[in-house]
């Protein structure tokens, strides 16, 4: 079937193309996102890939799998592509935050990325050799791959999260299989390091009642704007930051105090919180009150660890809410007005 496809494709049927490169274009997203930390690049660069694909079909010899040849064009384009990081500035923080106290966690630049996409993956034999999907796409895997040189986080995710061989991987990247298996444990040595560290943490299973529950009880104490009640669900060292801003704050305490003074004033009444998913974790989508309505205002997920809350990270980015199927604006409730 395949093949048939692929003649049809490279005698112009743009409809055949596109029934043969289908089965790909999920995962090809989740790939270029993993690569470069952002949804919205990532979106930009998967369009290039088919651009690029497309032109250039006749190059493709029928050697290897088509799946191959597009993850070979998407990791090289996602490797010479250029970051939002130097043209995006940190998001505005007012009034001016209290001091972070966790210097030694390095902010990344990233975006969260929605479950209703992750599980268009679900099924589809995406392998994972050495990752489970759901740890390959946790903000702090994705955090802390953003950290290593590009080929290195090339070559580990086709590697231990795609399960592509030594020998694809190095075809894919141009690069030998010496190369390749150099980088590899490189980058695995980087990765257990801050696992050691706590900074990765295992992916627990699934527990969708009990993170709802969780993330319910924390949207209930920021509606009261009652802080004890708000940390209460924290882990001791629970770690809040909000990429890209250069700030981390660690443990009940000094979030209890970043909530308390900064999101709308420290008045979180005049915030709704409605809950989502992004990356495989309970979510809260943020609505800032403007009158008789509620404006977006950005997305907090909430990495649980143990019954807890053991991260928080924000993203203020409006822009995000449509990706997530959630609408600009919306009526203030009744009741919250006030």
């Amino acid at each position: 079937m395949e093949q048939t496809l692929l003649a049809g494709a490279r005698a112009g049927d743009e409809d055949a193309f596109g029934v043969l490169i289908a089965p790909y274009l999920r995962e090809l997203h989740a790939h270029c996102y993993r690569m470069l930390g952002s949804v919205h690049d990532a979106e930009d660069v998967l369009q290039e890939v088919l651009m690029r694909a497309w032109r250039h079909l006749g190059t493709f010899d029928g050697s290897g799998s088509v799946r191959g040849w597009l993850y070979r064009i998407a990791t090289n384009r996602c490797l010479t592509a250029r970051s939002r990081a130097a043209a995006s500035p940190a998001p505005a923080l007012s009034p001016a935050p209290p001091p972070p106290n966790a210097s030694d966690v390095e902010v990344t630049e990233l975006d969260p990325y929605p479950d209703a996409w992750l599980r268009e993956l679900a099924g589809h034999g995406d392998p994972a050799a050495g990752y489970e999907v759901r740890e390959s796409v946790q903000l702090a895997f994705l955090t802390v791959i953003q950290l290593l040189p590009p080929r290195q986080r090339a070559v580990l995710l086709l590697r231990d999260v795609l399960g592509f061989s030594a020998a694809e991987t190095a075809q894919i990247l141009q690069a030998s299989r010496a190369a390749v298996n150099s980088a590899l444990q490189r980058a695995r040595a980087t990765l257990e390091t801050h696992r050691a560290s706590g900074r990765i943490r295992p992916a627990s299973p699934p527990g969708p009642g009990a993170e709802r529950a969780l993330a319910g009880r924390f949207t209930a104490a920021w509606h009261a704007c009652d802080i004890p009640a708000l940390v209460s669900v924290l882990a001791e060292d629970c770690l809040l930051t909000m990429p890209p801003a250069p700030l981390a704050y660690r443990g009940r305490e000094a979030i209890g105090l970043f909530f308390a003074t900064v999101p709308a004033g420290g008045d979180l009444t005049a915030i709704r919180l409605l809950p989502t998913r992004a990356n495989g974790q309970p979510a809260v989508a943020a609505y800032l009150r403007d009158g008789a309505i509620a404006r977006a205002y950005g997305i907090m997920v909430l990495t649980v660890h143990a019954g807890l809350i053991g991260e928080i990270t924000g993203f203020a980015d409006p822009e995000l809410f449509p990706l997530f199927g959630l609408p600009r604006q919306a009526d203030w409730p009744p009741g919250q007005a006030g």
